[in-house]
């Protein structure tokens, strides 16, 4: 199994200040996502086809602003329902570090020409649960109600690089919908997405989704 990270530039920036870095991250050994035990209904799941690979979507501490980098992918609430989403769950990874990552900031996006657009609820900074091996799961402080249509959710570690590492968000092999966007606004790895654009060519990644399920309640609307 290979967990990927895009950290040449960030190797280079920690070598200079005297940290040990590896570069570029290989960790032997399989890796399945745990589900925990929930609760709560699934409305949506993106967990089959794991790509065995995970890649960074984080935010650093102010040292590290430009390299604060996030995905985001594609869902539809199906035509006659309207969704409450109360929790996330993203299978992970942690590498150059064992974490734990504490929170975690969560987007929901309007889908705009098959892209994250319009802010429909936005959660910075809640606290998570995980597993040893990084897959976490967000509980919102409220509820977001959706209705019929397409909608991007964005996880993103919380995380100092010098306190737990790198945290990583599992993908697929198999998109479904539009394909996972990334975004690196400070240009910190040198890909030029500095907005929203294809995280396969970002990263040079073979065609993947993100990982992820949401969790919640499903209520029947009058057409």
């Amino acid at each position: 199994m290979e967990y990927k990270f895009k950290s040449l530039a960030l190797a280079a920036a920690l070598a200079l200040s005297g940290v040990a870095m590896a570069g570029p991250v290989k960790s032997a050994g399989g890796k399945t996502a745990v589900l925990p035990v929930t609760a709560q209904a699934v409305l949506y799941s993106q967990l089959a086809n794991d790509a065995a690979n995970a890649i960074t979507s984080q935010d650093f501490e102010s040292t590290f602003d430009a390299y604060d980098n996030r995905a985001a992918d594609d869902f539809s609430v199906p035509a006659g329902q309207k969704w409450k989403v109360s929790e996330v769950f993203a299978p992970g990874a942690y590498f150059n570090g064992t974490g734990p990552l504490v929170s975690a900031n969560v987007t929901f996006y309007k889908d705009k020409g098959g892209k994250p657009g319009k802010v429909v609820a936005d959660f910075p900074l809640v606290p998570v649960t995980n597993d040893a091996s990084g897959s976490i799961t967000v509980t919102l402080p409220t509820a977001v109600t959706l209705k019929e249509g397409t909608y991007w959710v964005s996880v993103q570690g919380q995380m100092d690089f010098f306190v737990g590492g790198q945290w990583g968000w599992e993908i697929n092999t198999a998109p479904t919908g539009y394909n996972a966007m990334w975004q690196n606004p400070g240009g910190g790895f040198g890909t030029g997405c500095d907005k929203y654009s294809d995280m396969n060519t970002c990263l040079g990644q073979a065609a993947g989704d993100m990982m992820f399920e949401l969790r919640g309640k499903a209520k029947a609307v009058t057409q």
